[in-house]
């Protein structure tokens, strides 16, 4: 019998396309671990810091003009914790542990590793709206701007780190629309998509 392949998924999603669901789901399909903002209360606990004031800086851009590195050292907070989960990311990888990671440039911090899968799930904005409106309890004018300013943090966020552009179906392995079909049956051919890549 064969040694067990290595799994790691990467996913990359819009706000409110319901790309933190289907990654979640596809952890539990595939029976691996699943990481997202959770992982800070590990590096917390790991670096005996208040997970509280890792969380203020997750997914966050440096601030170039208050920041400066020296020595190697950066002293601005995002930067720090950015590379904290990289660092984190690339151990549970090098130790071949499988999972799903939510976000965080995984896609790119992680291509080299031959088990790497990774997707972006976008949705249309109508789609969008309605599920941020539903989720959060707001009114259109307030979904709309929550998801404009979430992706633009993302965006901002991964472009700074990463040579490839958030969102470019260049820098994945597949790009999916989960309005189209609806989100179960996107994790349904997310899921068939997975196992044919292990099979090969």
């Amino acid at each position: 019998m064969g040694e067990k392949k290595q799994l790691i998924i990467s996913v990359g999603r819009e706000y409110g396309s319901g790309g933190h669901v289907i990654a979640e789901e596809l952890a539990k399909r595939f029976g691996i671990p699943f990481y997202d903002y959770h992982l800070i209360g590990e590096i917390a606990a790991g670096k005996k810091v208040d997970v509280k004031t890792l969380e203020r800086f997750d997914e966050l851009p440096k601030i170039p003009f208050f920041s400066r590195t020296v020595n190697g050292f950066s002293n601005s907070p995002q930067e720090n914790l950015a590379n904290m989960q990289f660092e984190y990311l690339n151990k549970k990888a090098s130790e071949g542990e499988s999972f799903v990671i939510v976000g965080r440039c995984s896609e790119h911090i992680l291509k080299e590793y031959k088990g790497l899968v990774s997707i972006f799930v976008l949705g249309d904005m109508e789609e969008k709206v309605k599920r941020i409106m539903e989720r959060e309890q707001v009114d259109r004018i307030q979904a709309e701007e929550s998801i404009a300013h979430h992706d633009r943090k993302r965006k901002t966020y991964h472009n700074h780190f990463c040579r490839g552009k958030w969102g470019d179906s260049r820098n994945y392995d597949l790009s999916i629309n989960s309005s189209k079909l609806g989100i179960e049956t996107t994790i349904d051919i997310l899921e068939d998509y997975i196992r044919k890549r292990i099979e090969k």
